[in-house]
């Protein structure tokens, strides 16, 4: 599969990837960044490998970029406190959890803990860098040097593993 096929396919696909990605992020400007993004990473992954199915491969790329920005964007708002006024942070009262809620909590927390400490470094890294830094799997792969099945199939057993524990303490 030869670069200019791929100009080809794009060009002639353009329109439809964009208005795609527009209906998913509901932003024109955000819509074409991904758009240019979808056109660097396939030409990247054309330099690496031979693709096949050349046009379900980029729909499937821009989509994955598109998620991966709705995701990131969704944890950024749940932890983005930077336009509030300090003096209204001070304000907002946390609701008191009884003895009971925060000695489960603690447990759960402590549990968590122990099982994740068991996973292997990678298996830390990549929980960490999902979780808590809200990077893509792709970003993960990148970053650690593995494809982003890995990274997606470590993910899935962490979090059973997590789910497990929640549950074994709901019981």
């Amino acid at each position: 599969m030869s670069q200019s096929h791929f100009n080809d396919v794009f060009l002639a696909r353009r329109t439809i990837l964009l208005r795609t990605l527009q209906r998913m992020v509901r932003n024109p400007s955000t819509a074409e960044d991904l758009l240019q993004e979808t056109y660097l990473r396939v030409t990247r992954a054309l330099g690496e490998r031979a693709i096949d199915h050349l046009e379900p491969f980029v729909f499937q790329t821009a989509r994955n970029l598109a998620l991966d920005h709705l995701r990131a964007r969704r944890i950024h708002a749940r932890t983005m406190v930077d336009d509030a006024p300090l003096s209204e942070l001070h304000n907002v009262v946390a609701p008191n959890p009884t003895l009971e809620d925060a000695a489960h909590a603690n447990q759960l927390l402590q549990s968590l803990n122990a099982s994740l400490e068991k996973l292997t470094p990678r298996q830390q890294k990549i929980f960490t860098l999902s979780r808590l830094n809200g990077c893509s799997y792709l970003e993960i792969a990148e970053q650690l040097g593995v494809s982003a099945s890995t990274v997606q199939k470590e993910l899935k057993l962490i979090m059973a593993i997590c789910v497990g524990v929640a549950a074994r303490l709901e019981r």
